[in-house]
């Protein structure tokens, strides 16, 4: 871990970071990247309350969070564990922002997921964890190269957006291949 990283935590996302969110989406073609088809454009509080509620109870289907900065108090990046299947071990990261311009390029996404990754494997005790990213996302892809993820297939032409196809890489890593990196 770099110092930067030093100076962010992983904290549930709360309804405090939801203004930050929403100021990081400021288009719908980026919402559609970030968010594949959970949301609709423009971003409200309103769907950040539904998404909130998937991480609700005693085994959540989502769990949600925000990389805060220390030091200042305020939110950088996003991150969440979704799709999480208790009886298969298995889960998906997704909604993956370094939404802090400024921090980006500094390895933050890549703590990220790992701080994911640890939470999924080790305190969940999970199978496997898997990920979607849109194939021209060059930097995501070797952010999630970088945490461990291997590339499993590709999902041609999955979104329209606007006149075009965007196709998107399916990633996975599974406990033992987390065990090996850590």
């Amino acid at each position: 871990m770099n110092n930067a990283m030093a100076e962010v935590e992983l904290v549930p996302f709360e309804q405090a970071h939801y203004e930050k969110l929403i100021e990081w989406v400021p288009t719908a073609d980026f919402l559609k990247q970030w968010s594949g088809e959970a949301f609709t454009y423009p971003l409200t509080a309103e769907q950040l309350d539904e998404y909130r509620k998937q991480q609700e109870g005693d085994k959540p289907e989502r769990l949600i969070y925000t990389a805060l900065h220390q030091a200042t108090g305020e939110p950088v990046g996003h991150i969440s564990l979704g799709v999480i299947n208790y009886h298969d071990r298995s889960g998906r990261i997704g909604k993956v922002l370094v939404g802090d311009e400024k921090m980006r390029g500094t390895g933050l996404g890549q703590w990220m997921v790992r701080e994911v990754c640890r939470t999924a494997f080790d305190e969940l005790q999970l199978h496997r964890v898997a990920l979607g990213v849109f194939d021209f996302n060059v930097s995501a892809l070797r952010c999630y190269e970088r945490a461990g993820f291997q590339r499993e297939g590709l999902k041609r032409d999955l979104r329209l957006v606007g006149n075009t196809y965007w196709s998107l890489v399916e990633m996975s890593m599974l406990e033992d291949e987390w065990e090996k990196l850590r």
